[in-house]
């Protein structure tokens, strides 16, 4: 009889309440408050994508009197001449900047995790990490600043050195070069300090061991450092991944400054979004929305599914 009683009261046991648990539920509360408000309430919203929405009087009254259309705001997404262009332009940059997003931050951290000095190494953190706090307000201001093409310091240099001013503006070949560059520098101090801070925690008797076996730096970075940062890798292409349909708003409106000349290079489905919300078809809007969520939604849970099959334990779930 003891030895079945002893189990239950284990579990018993388990199950009791305690103060740390109170601890941990009152830290928890602010974030949790946070997501009910902004995260889970909003998706009351959603209904606005199969409605036609008339702002007419409050937001609830609006809502509930707007006549059902079904799917016909979705209509415009795929029944447009511009959707291809959009849909090309987010997918296509998203591309790029998640192979880059991954590959020059772990590159960079590699190099700075191997600087015997800790000053330099503070010194280039903070200059590269610096970009990262700028908003694209102030980076389109400098945009426009070396670009502009009355007085823009790029002309400028041009026309000292006698060749003719280009107004930049007004060129869509130079602007899928500009808007990845922008992206890689403005982001890539927050990716290194991420990939940074696991390399300071590997163990150093590994590299200590490397090194009495006679392993170069390439062989130590290759066989020790890369594995390592193995699975912060994959959560953060994963995560990647589940944005791979949505834009930066700013990047690809403020920068451009909205030009209609470089409509085929810098229109997203983000800055589509803006553009209707600001014609008032806020239904074609959120239908974009929530294409938008469904498809983030899709594509995460099939890239962490893509790597469980490959290697379960760099899966997130």
């Amino acid at each position: 009889m003891s030895s079945q009683a002893e189990p239950k009261k284990r579990k018993r046991l388990r199950m009791r309440w305690h103060k740390q648990d109170t601890e941990l539920t009152l830290l928890a509360l602010p974030t949790t408050i946070w997501y009910i408000l902004f995260s889970f309430l909003p998706m009351f919203g959603i209904i606005i994508a199969f409605k036609n929405f008339k702002i007419s009087g409050g937001f609830l009254s609006n809502v509930f009197n707007s006549p059902w259309i079904g799917l016909k705001n979705f209509e415009f997404l795929f029944k447009s001449n511009d959707a291809w262009i959009i849909i090309r332009n987010t997918i296509g940059y998203n591309i790029v900047f998640i192979v880059l997003g991954i590959v020059l931050p772990v590159l960079f951290a590699i190099m700075i995790g191997l600087l015997h000095s800790r000053k330099a190494s503070k010194v280039y953190q903070t200059m590269m990490f610096l970009p990262y706090f700028l908003s694209w307000v102030v980076v389109s201001a400098v945009g426009w600043a070396f670009l502009s093409f009355d007085k823009g310091i790029v002309n400028q240099m041009l026309v000292s050195m006698g060749s003719d001013p280009i107004n930049w503006y007004m060129e869509p070949k130079y602007w899928p070069f500009f808007l990845i560059l922008l992206n890689v520098w403005k982001g890539l101090g927050y990716g290194m300090v991420i990939y940074l801070a696991t390399i300071t925690s590997i163990d150093s008797t590994y590299y200590e061991a490397a090194v009495i076996d006679g392993a170069s730096i390439w062989q130590q970075t290759r066989f020790i450092t890369l594995p390592m940062l193995k699975l912060v890798i994959v959560m953060m292409f994963i995560l990647a991944v589940g944005r791979i349909f949505y834009t930066d708003f700013g990047l690809f409106y403020q920068v451009t400054r909205d030009s209609n000349s470089l409509f085929n290079v810098a229109t997203t489905i983000d800055v589509m979004v803006y553009k209707q919300l600001k014609t008032a078809t806020v239904g074609m809007a959120s239908a974009a929305a929530f294409v938008q969520s469904v498809l983030g939604c899709a594509t995460i849970l099939a890239a962490n599914w893509i790597v469980r099959r490959i290697d379960p334990d760099s899966a997130m779930m």
